[in-house]
């Protein structure tokens, strides 16, 4: 049997030469959230409720496309992809009805990755559950499942869903965040991974809900990898891996008093009602609700509106007929109340709290059901049906966990689930640049500090100065990191999301192609990773059809490396593809965009000038034009970054210092590497032309050469070194707009890797 193309060895990932790998990676990408047939991105309504009659058969993109996408990541140097899909992809139609034809297109795509080499991982994606209460993930039929309508979502405030709202145009930014915490998404989340305990009346095709929604989602994403392993040539040689559910959530488990806005909900904005004025609200009653809005220093109560149905609910009605998806549902769950004073919660006769601390503990055993108690009970109960239908498949798949985000891990350290193919998978954005849209080089908050309890008063974790900042997001990442190994043991951390918003400052870049900001934050984000010494990252996101006006096509949300608008950065031609096949996207340009702008096969360093018609990111203009007239390289000079590929022994630590172009890598060696396998680093022709660039080592030799290998013209430095503490620093190309990020005397790995002076120039 041939090894393992990747294995996990004392928390470190090993190629089958005993390499470490550094998974350097994307998510490919934002167009799975939404079907391709119809195309249906969130400001679409037409049809929108005919979520039966959809299809994901072009997702992520077609077969056709599958090169020109590929071959940009590998040239941006990318190793690994998480692999974006929905349930709803696979079961749209209704329960147990699986399309084998967009199966069968993605085992496609992933046969076509094999040439580029990626180490891919799955990734069944959800937001806020469902498209239809203003996520992505789970099919419609779940939410009729579980007794809801969700045409009275709008009416009800049950869900704000940007293809429902009367102006589109108009949607609030980030609202979709804020979803979790309403009654449609909070409620199928608490059915979904505690209905037994909490909603034992909830009962359908014989099943308590929160079986029937697991086994559904569980089998589902277990019949994909049942015809990934039955390809015969995917598994393990392509895809290494499942990662578990997309940001899962609590729902109502745990809330102290369903009347109050919890201590722990730290993000509100719009209406925030308490859980509630949602379930009387979606049972058609008006109420006054408290709405928030996100300023500089976070969120501020803004006021009072009035949310009034009319007396239009968010359950189905009482003479709905249950027969158009085949299920039966007990005679004991009355359709046309809501399912919580069903159980006894509030009194709908006289609108009257009757238990507000009913989810605050366990039923059956009486426990306190704190957010961790939430994890390490409901959550690893799915998650280990999950894993273990996963592997009855692909049997050496790595699995990454990834528990409720920013929550305490769950407590598996030295049980029978501290599981040697597991990777620990947290995601952290920077919330102020994420929520404000701008990039505040002032100050910002250690989050996880706050949220772990380590300051008397918030106003202790705010950090001053853009050095101070980076920093602080450094350490948010090494406490998360080590949080993990606490906890869960010693696996890799790989953060399989992190990203920037594109349209900051009111898409100032967009009309004068400046992304000063976008690369101080992204530098800034990638700082934090590379210093904090994770195994890995998927940066968020990859998106194949972004434009300027419309951003990712999803809530408003606009955080894609690519855009349809932007140049691409100056490397060396696109190889063609190694089936000879063509792309449909050359020709294909969006809507205000130039067709020039996207000839990559023809922009190099030599023949920049001519090139680019419009001004750099470098350039000053006296006035806006309109959006599109100026694109600009989206920041990608802070992402098309240097890094260790395979490396032989262990990384001590790397990073790349952007504002003076210096790579620099510390390294303990048990063995030299020898002349076939030595240390690979992927050095970006961009910054590091391969005749302006200096390499200075401790000891040993090196090489860099531009290799056209897996589908891409790759720079890689190779490095042959003895046993021991070794490190390297390269210096490349320092341009001018990148002088303004951070400091010099910036504390990180600049001072902890400078290597000894051996300049083999």
């Amino acid at each position: 049997m041939a090894p393992l193309r990747l294995t996990i060895e004392d928390g470190l990932f090993r190629d089958s030469h005993g390499r470490q790998v550094t998974l350097r990676g994307i998510n490919v990408a934002g167009d799975a959230k939404y079907p391709s047939s119809p195309s249906q991105p969130s400001h679409v309504s037409e049809n929108f409720f005919d979520g039966d009659n959809v299809n994901f058969h072009s997702r992520p993109f077609p077969p056709e496309d599958a090169h020109i996408h590929f071959s940009r990541l590998k040239r941006w140097g990318y190793n690994t992809i998480r692999y974006v899909f929905t349930w709803e992809a696979i079961e749209s139609a209704g329960p147990g009805i699986y399309d084998e034809e967009w199966i069968q297109h993605t085992i496609g795509i992933l046969r076509l990755a094999r040439d580029y080499g990626f180490y891919i991982f799955m990734d069944p994606h959800q937001d806020v559950w469902s498209r239809f209460s203003g996520g992505s993930g789970a099919p419609m039929w779940t939410l009729y499942a579980c007794g809801f309508n969700p045409q009275s979502f709008a009416a009800t405030e049950a869900a704000l869903v940007h293809n429902t709202y009367p102006e589109p145009e108009n949607f609030p930014k980030m609202i979709w965040s804020t979803n979790y915490n309403r009654l449609a998404c909070s409620t199928i989340f608490t059915l979904f991974f505690a209905g037994r305990d909490f909603a034992p009346k909830c009962i359908i095709d014989g099943k308590n809900i929160q079986d029937y929604l697991q086994d559904h989602f569980v089998n589902a994403c277990a019949h994909l990898a049942k015809r990934i392993h039955e390809a015969g040539d995917i598994e393990d040689e392509i895809v290494i891996g499942w990662e578990s559910m997309n940001e899962p959530n609590h729902g109502l488990v745990g809330l102290p008093d369903i009347s109050a806005i919890p201590s722990e909900q730290k993000l509100q904005k719009g209406t925030s009602p308490t859980a509630w004025q949602g379930m009387l609200t979606g049972s058609g009653r008006a109420c006054e609700i408290d709405t928030w809005e996100f300023g500089g220093m976070g969120p501020y109560k803004s006021g009072r509106v009035l949310v009034d149905p009319q007396g239009e609910t968010a359950w189905l009605p009482a003479d709905y007929d249950d027969s158009r998806y085949g299920y039966k549902r007990d005679p004991g769950w009355k359709l046309g109340e809501c399912i919580w004073a069903q159980h006894g919660v509030w009194d709908p006769s006289s609108d009257r709290l009757l238990k507000k601390d009913y989810f605050k503990r366990n039923p059956r055993t009486g426990k306190l059901l704190t957010y961790e108690e939430f994890t390490n009970s409901y959550y690893m109960d799915h998650y280990r049906k999950y894993r273990d239908a996963i592997r009855t498949h692909h049997k050496n798949s790595i699995l990454f966990c990834q528990p409720p985000v920013l929550e305490i891990p769950p407590s598996i350290k030295g049980t029978a689930d501290d599981d040697p193919k597991m990777v620990y998978a947290p995601h952290y954005y920077d919330g102020i640049t994420l929520m404000t849209k701008k990039w505040n080089r002032y100050w910002n908050v250690d989050v996880f500090g706050v949220l772990r309890g380590r300051y008397l008063t918030p106003a202790f974790a705010v950090r001053l100065g853009e050095t101070a900042i980076r920093n602080c997001f450094r350490d948010q990442l090494l406490a998360i990191k080590k949080e993990g190994e606490d906890y869960m043991g010693n696996h890799p951390c790989v953060l399989t999301e992190f990203g920037i918003p594109y349209d900051m400052d009111n898409k100032y870049a967009y009309k004068t192609g400046d992304y000063s900001s976008q690369i101080g934050a992204m530098d800034a984000n990638h700082f934090a990773v590379e210093s904090s010494s994770m195994a890995g990252y998927t940066l968020w996101l990859y998106m194949c059809e972004n434009k300027h006006s419309l951003g990712d096509q999803w809530n408003g949300e606009d955080l894609s490396i690519f855009s349809l608008d932007d140049q691409p950065l100056p490397l060396s031609p696109m190889p063609t593809p190694p089936n000879g096949s063509t792309s449909s996207l050359i020709p294909k340009a969006g809507s205000n965009t130039k067709t020039e702008n996207f000839d990559e096969s023809g922009v190099n360093p030599g023949n920049l000038k001519d090139k680019l018609r419009t001004p750099s990111i470098s350039s000053k203009m006296t006035d806006a034009p309109e959006l599109t007239n100026a694109p600009g390289f989206r920041a990608a000079e802070a992402y098309v970054r240097p890094a260790p590929i395979e490396t032989v022994g262990k990384i001590i630590n790397y990073g790349f210092d952007l504002r003076n172009c210096i790579f620099t890598l510390r390294l303990q060696a048990p063995k030299a590497g020898s002349e076939d396998q030595p240390t690979e680093i992927f050095l970006p022709e961009f910054h590091f032309p391969k005749d302006k660039c200096e390499v200075e080592v401790s000891s040993g030799k090196w090489t860099i050469s531009t290799d056209d290998e897996d589908g891409g013209l790759i720079q890689k430095l190779r490095w042959w070194h003895v046993e021991g503490e070794h490190s390297i620093q390269v210096t490349g190309v320092r341009r001018s707009q990148n002088t303004m990020l951070g400091r010099e005397d910036e504390e990180g790995y600049l001072d902890q890797c400078q290597p000894s002076k051996c300049n083999v120039m």
